[in-house]
């Protein structure tokens, strides 16, 4: 009779604080040869500083740390890294202006008399990119031109050249990946479980976690919530288990009536060629924008706001035509948009909470060429007040918020702009359960106030659950329309042009780079 499975990493107890901050508080984590265990918590839960330490970035206050029943007294990423635990973070670590095969190897080139074997180093590197099925991707090319899926499985490839690889830490591997490129990295992922690797996954997509997952340990508030089979949850029990409440539904259920148009563009071309675009919101409604990556939708935001230049078009706010001026002409005018990389094209991350809330309103509030001072600050902090962000100070820099935090500063940001329309792209992505429960039901109160709200999502769920009606976009135009009652397959119907099936199979998976998908 065979015993209990034996772990090849097992964390006992593990405490960890910064300052007065407690992160994790006598957390144990198993990990099982064979087997995916997903990591559930929202931001802030613990997950993180969890991983830190399993890869030895962080020193535990307390608790034991095993790998094969071998205690790891100072653990550092190289010491652990030699034991067997690697890790794909979510922000990759290969280097944009080398080859996939220098970057495989990076650390441990081949060469002989001091010089590099570029033969060798080939031949190797095809070894390892046939491992991950990349056999079509030639070591020679260089990392920054491939798409993100690739880049993806080219960065677990440099994993598996590694000795003994026992532990596999993935953190959000699929955030920047289509649904067909998710779907192939979860195979592969389960190809490594099939081969006797212990999984860590890490994800805010539960559908993912059911999808590939054998066990789950929830984190909340950095203490263990609970632990178990994935076959014993739902998707109910298990967001309870996270945010420390049932949660019913996720989004607001309040039914607005549509009032005067707040935002009308009309016959917008964003080249000589392109598709004539029409678009309508009123007051207090939610318009969702869905299609294909690659379709237009966040071209048609960027259009509308004045980010990039059109060949045509007339936009008119409250009946007021507004002249083609650039952002800050739209600003004025009342539209607002919060982007889908907030870290790149939204926050100023060495800035404080407060000043990246100010810092939008600066030029309209300012006095003789002075800054505003203390009545706009207790504007910002009002509206962060209401919009319940969990901050220890509104001076500490918006770089130390959780992804969720970091969304409600750019939507107070807009907020004191006081505008008509607000323009969402991508709003949850990166963001928990618990904290797409609060945004979702933040976007309805706006609406309720009469402002009118664009919302484009790749995630299906969302879109059909927050919008009023929904446009499809294909090949840059308007496929067609539908309603708050229609179905996914509906929608991806109306995206593909033949059909729903054939869109969830070939959503996107043509090669394209991440930052031109979906312009």
């Amino acid at each position: 009779m065979s015993g209990p499975p034996v772990p090849v990493a097992e964390l006992y107890d593990v405490s960890k604080s910064f300052g007065p901050v407690q992160a994790l508080t006598d957390v144990s984590l198993r990990l099982i040869p064979g087997q995916v265990h997903c990591l559930a918590g929202e931001n802030g839960a613990g997950k993180s500083t969890l991983i830190r330490v399993l890869t030895g970035a962080l020193r535990r206050d307390g608790g034991r740390y095993e790998i094969e029943g071998e205690p790891v007294t100072a653990p550092t990423p190289a010491h652990m890294r030699a034991a067997g635990v690697q890790a794909v973070y979510q922000e990759l670590s290969l280097l944009p202006h080398l080859s996939v095969a220098e970057n495989l190897f990076m650390g441990r080139l081949p060469a002989r008399a001091g010089v590099l074997a570029r033969g060798d180093l080939r031949r190797r590197a095809r070894t390892a990119l046939d491992e991950v099925g990349l056999e079509d991707l030639s070591p020679d090319a260089i990392v920054e031109r491939l798409p993100a899926a690739t880049r993806q499985l080219v960065e677990i490839a440099k994993v598996l050249t590694a000795d003994a690889v026992k532990v596999i830490v993935f953190d959000e591997p699929t955030t920047a990946l289509t649904e067909a490129e998710s779907a192939h990295l979860m195979e592969h992922i389960l190809r490594l479980r099939d081969r006797g690797v212990a999984i860590l996954y890490v994800t805010h997509r539960l559908e993912e976690m059911f999808e590939i997952g054998d066990w789950v340990t929830v984190l909340r508030d950095g203490g263990l919530s609970e632990a178990g089979p994935i076959g014993d949850y739902d998707e109910d029990r298990l967001i309870a288990a996270m945010v420390g409440r049932e949660v019913s539904s996720l989004y607001p259920e309040v039914r607005r009536e549509a009032g005067v148009p707040m935002l009308r563009v009309r016959g917008l071309r964003r080249f000589e060629r392109s598709p004539s675009i029409d678009l309508d919101v009123a007051a207090g409604e939610i318009v969702g924008i869905g299609g294909l990556l690659g379709s237009g939708r966040s071209g048609l935001l960027l259009s509308v706001f004045g980010a990039v230049p059109t060949a045509a078009g007339r936009v008119e706010v409250e009946g007021r035509r507004v002249r083609p001026g650039g952002p800050r002409t739209m600003m004025s005018a009342g539209i607002g948009l919060l982007t889908e990389d907030r870290k790149v094209l939204g926050l100023l991350p060495e800035l404080s909470i407060r000043e990246n809330v100010t810092i939008a309103s600066l030029r309209r509030d300012s006095r003789r060429g002075l800054l505003p001072g203390r009545e706009q600050s207790q504007d910002a902090d009002r509206l962060l007040d209401s919009l319940r962000l969990r901050a220890g100070s509104y001076d500490q820099p918006v770089s130390t918020l959780s992804g969720g935090n970091q969304q409600k500063v750019l939507l107070a940001r807009w907020l004191l702009t006081k505008p008509k329309v607000l323009m969402f792209d991508e709003p949850t992505k990166g963001i928990d359960v618990g904290a797409k429960g609060e945004l979702y039901s933040v976007i309805g109160d706006l609406a309720a106030r009469g402002l009118g709200i664009i919302i484009v999502s790749s995630y299906l769920p969302e879109l059909l659950g927050l919008a009023d009606r929904i446009l499809v976009m294909r090949d840059g135009a308007i496929a067609g329309e539908l309603s708050r009652s229609a179905s996914e397959e509906d929608v991806l119907h109306l995206a593909s042009g033949d059909g729903g099936k054939a869109a969830a199979d070939a959503v996107a998976d043509d090669g394209t780079e991440e930052a031109d998908r979906d312009s």
